[in-house]
């Protein structure tokens, strides 16, 4: 029924255009379920195509029904633990599907191992460098300095530190974000609204408030958006430093997979890495709401339409 409050009348949306039980909220998941479904099929019906009509080379790059067709050929080859050490049968040890649940694990851990430390390390020495004139005097300078070094290139370093293991692919991936999120930090606490620390000082808050009450809850929503786009950057680098010589871990399956010449292994795990990170950013989209409850859900412009 119209009303009249304003001089303008307003039709409220008729309830029967959503099925019984079903929210608006349910709808919008639903339909980006739907949009992500139909962007994966067109891009493996593409692929299929290409195979059926003879432009892509089954033995270089096999279409998805072959790589996904067979998921017990492709698991048995994730033990890579005990593959190649001699005298061990390779028939030993985890069966295909435990073996694939132990490197996702492995890998997945020295992610987000490395991905906790670089965001608490960054945070803080990028507060601390706002913080303290002579902090940033002395750290500022050698950050933006080795900030343009590619994480690759620290991979003969972390094995001349740490040796072989878990800690030198940790250590990659807290490099390859440290840098780069030390300077978000400081760039974002150098954009924070200079009215809310005006306020803040009006009422009486000291420095060390202003930072911890009024800084800090401002720049977590924007640095925890640039921790999820540097998850991917985790991923990839993890991936190199596994290949180096750690025990297990879908890098090391990757180099075995080249080294055997096995397309189908290389693609089957490409496919794994990509719904481990797109699962991983999904965490980090429940964290994100979880941690920062005060930051208004707008969902977007065409949230209401």
């Amino acid at each position: 029924m119209a009303t009249q409050a304003t001089g303008v009348a307003t039709v409220p949306r008729p309830a029967a255009s959503l099925p019984a039980g079903l929210t608006l909220r349910n709808r919008q998941v639903l339909a980006k379920l739907g949009w992500g479904v139909v962007s994966v099929g067109l891009f493996v019906g593409i692929w299929e195509v290409l195979w059926l009509i003879g432009w892509a080379d089954p033995k270089l790059l096999p279409p998805p029904h072959v790589f996904l067709g067979n998921i017990p050929d492709q698991a048995r080859f994730f033990n890579t633990a005990t593959r190649w050490q001699i005298g061990v049968n390779p028939a030993d040890g985890p069966s295909p599907y435990e073996a694939v649940a132990i490197t996702i694990g492995a890998t997945s851990m020295r992610v987000f191992v490395g991905l906790a430390i670089a965001a608490v390390l960054s945070i803080t020495i990028g507060v601390l460098i706002r913080y303290f004139g002579i902090f940033e005097k002395l750290v500022l300078p050698t950050i933006t300095l080795l900030s343009p070094v590619s994480p690759i290139a620290w991979l003969p370093v972390a094995i001349f530190i740490f040796g072989i293991g878990n800690a030198p692919a940790i250590f990659m991936v807290v490099v390859a974000l440290f840098f780069h999120m030390v300077l978000s930090t400081i760039s974002q606490i150098d954009n924070v609204s200079r009215n809310f620390i005006n306020v803040a000082r009006t009422m009486g808050a000291t420095k060390r408030q202003i930072y911890s009450r009024v800084i800090i809850p401002a720049i977590l929503p924007q640095l925890l958006i640039v921790l999820r786009l540097n998850l991917f950057g985790a991923w990839m680098v993890v991936l190199v430093a596994e290949s180096t010589g750690v025990g297990f871990g879908l890098g090391q399956v990757i180099m075995m997979a080249r080294n055997t010449f096995n397309p189908s292994l290389v693609f089957f795990t490409i496919a794994l890495i990509g719904l481990l990170g797109f699962l991983s950013d999904w965490l980090l989209r429940i964290l994100q709401k979880r941690l920062l409850y005060w930051v208004p859900d707008t969902g977007g412009v065409l949230r209401g339409l």
